[in-house]
């Protein structure tokens, strides 16, 4: 026989409160949208860093989906009322940042630099990919649709960077 503890037994009695609810998905899309962006300023010399053709085509592909993304999240705040506030974004920028000084470390070996590029390009699209899907999930609960769709969407096309990148990976490792 089971023991009681007070504490509720399932995920249905959990009660997120509107306003809260909301408050969370702004503040997330806030940290992610700012880290879109510190990424998107960084590609560029990203892109000159990289040796194999087909990774520099990645990172200009990866690029133009950040703009779509980017456009698609500013299109967010104007359908909730919201305004970009740019919180802690310490964690996903140092990640960026991190790829940046490893990137560097492999200064030389342009095999290495490379695949320092698609390892943290790799970590980097997890990262937006899990925060897409539970903003996609909290905007079920908020009742948007229109903002689901369009986290989808970045969902969709995050997903797609990750894979064009392990496809890029793979090459290295089998050549």
């Amino acid at each position: 026989m089971a023991e009681k503890t007070g504490r509720p037994n399932s995920w249905d009695r959990i009660n997120l409160s509107s306003e809260g609810l909301q408050k969370f998905f702004v503040t997330h899309l806030d940290r992610i949208y700012a880290a879109k962006m510190h990424l998107l300023s960084k590609l560029p010399s990203m892109v000159f860093q990289a040796e194999f053709p087909d990774l520099k085509n990645a990172i200009a592909e990866t690029t133009e989906n950040i703009q779509k993304q980017i456009a698609r999240m500013q299109m967010i705040y104007t359908l909730l009322d919201a305004e970009v506030n740019t919180g802690s974004i310490h964690g996903l920028t140092g990640l960026i940042n991190d790829a940046y000084e490893a990137i560097e470390e492999q200064s030389g070996e342009p095999e290495l630099q490379d695949l320092s590029i698609i390892f943290y390009l790799q970590n980097i699209e997890s990262v937006e990919m899990a925060s897409f899907q539970i903003l996609q999930m909290a905007a079920v609960k908020i009742k948007n649709s229109q903002v689901s769709k369009l986290l989808e969407e970045n969902y969709i096309e995050a997903k797609s960077d990750r894979t064009l990148l392990l496809l890029i990976s793979s090459k290295y490792m089998t050549s």
